[in-house]
């Protein structure tokens, strides 16, 4: 079951609706039904939520459509209880590029709750900010107030919030990229421990911001991190070269075959001695389900195949992989398939670099005896 729907798109770039979103909407309408509003106020507190997102909405193609300029496609976009996620394909190569992407969203807020201010200015529909509250209050004045707030919020230095990555883009103008996103992500780790303290005995939403910003600064210390890591390295010194390739006839028992008897997942289909085609693992299970063990490969496998020189850099095909949210790429030389590339190999391929260079670190400081 999918757990998101689409319910638009623009410039390419799809928005897409979580099923948790529904767990607001139906907060806001108890709580009207809990004060005994009536209907209409009810309906009325439901369209503000709506009007918000909207906001929410523009703000995350503030970030996508500037990221755009800078050749950076957005996959998607996608509203949960919380805000919402444009999810760059990439993020800029270079600081100053980064700092004016995370910037827009924020500035798309400024933008909109400047118009309401003029409005209500025109209108004369302003009242004091102590009568205001989420379902209470002048509907434009809430909204200009809760963009506002948006601005505030999104630009405190949490990392991987707006203003964490503005932080780190400005940390990175003086610094080394890794080391700015590592400094970057231990303040936004610092400020979800202290948005989880407050949350505990003020509002319990604050705990789940924190574990949102918690796990986004971890991941993406980690990933750049490995990214880091990777610099230098060609593919051919991680790839794998022990691996089991499809013929475009071979049925799905084949493929259920192999999956069985190794820790391979995904294949590489072979026609003529070109790669025609990818056979995953989901792909496998979602067809049996469907069209069973006789089905063959060519009508279930994938015809897109990413793929990647064997003297390109690692760093290179990882960013490809996430581009393309491939599961593997495969290696060519002259053409031919010469090995593959998945992430958990690479994953191991980091391990054991790390254990070895660990090994030569400890033998270079280890004391030498001479001989009496």
């Amino acid at each position: 079951m999918k757990w998101q729907w689409k319910i638009g798109e623009y410039g390419g770039i799809g928005v897409y609706l979580h099923a948790t979103f529904f767990l607001l909407i139906g907060f806001v309408a108890l709580s009207h039904v809990l004060q005994g509003d009536p209907a209409s106020q009810t309906i009325a507190g439901i369209a503000f939520i709506i009007a918000l997102f909207a906001s929410v909405v523009l703000h995350e193609f503030g970030h996508a459509l500037t990221a755009k300029r800078y050749g950076i496609k957005t996959r998607d976009i996608t509203l949960y209880p919380i805000g919402g996620v444009a999810r760059l394909e990439r993020m800029p190569d270079k600081p100053i590029e980064e700092f004016w992407v995370a910037l827009a969203g924020p500035a798309v807020n400024v933008v909109i709750a400047a118009i309401l201010f003029i409005w209500i200015t025109i209108t004369n529909d302003i009242v004091s900010l102590e009568r205001l509250s989420v379902t209470a209050g002048p509907f434009f004045e809430r909204l200009m107030v809760t963009n506002i707030s948006l601005v505030l919020f999104n630009m405190l230095p949490a990392f991987p919030m707006d203003g964490g990555r503005v932080l780190r883009a400005l940390l990175a103008m003086r610094m080394e990229y890794t080391r700015a996103t590592q400094i970057a992500a231990t303040i936004g780790q610092g400020m979800a421990l202290l948005f989880g303290f407050v949350g505990l005995f003020t509002n319990p939403f604050l705990i789940f911001i924190a574990l949102f910003v918690w796990i986004g600064a971890a991941q993406e210390g980690s990933m750049v991190q490995m990214k880091s890591a990777l610099g230098g390295i060609p593919v051919n010194r991680a790839m794998l070269t022990d691996y089991r390739t499809l013929a475009p006839s071979d049925s799905l028992g084949r493929a259920v075959e192999l999956i069985l008897a190794g820790s391979q997942q995904d294949f590489p289909v072979i026609a003529n001695g070109t790669v025609v085609g990818v056979l995953t693992r989901d792909k496998v299970i979602g067809a049996l389900a469907q069209q069973g063990r006789d089905a063959r490969v060519d009508q279930v496998m994938a015809t897109k195949v990413t793929s990647a020189d064997y003297a390109e850099m690692l760093e290179g095909a990882l960013m490809r992989m996430e581009e393309h949210q491939a599961s593997m790429i495969c290696v060519t030389r002259a053409g031919q398939l010469i090995g593959i590339v998945t992430k958990e190999n690479i994953g191991e391929f980091l391990m054991i670099q790390a254990a070895m260079d660990k090994a030569r670190r400890g033998s270079s400081l280890r004391p030498t005896v001479e001989p009496v």
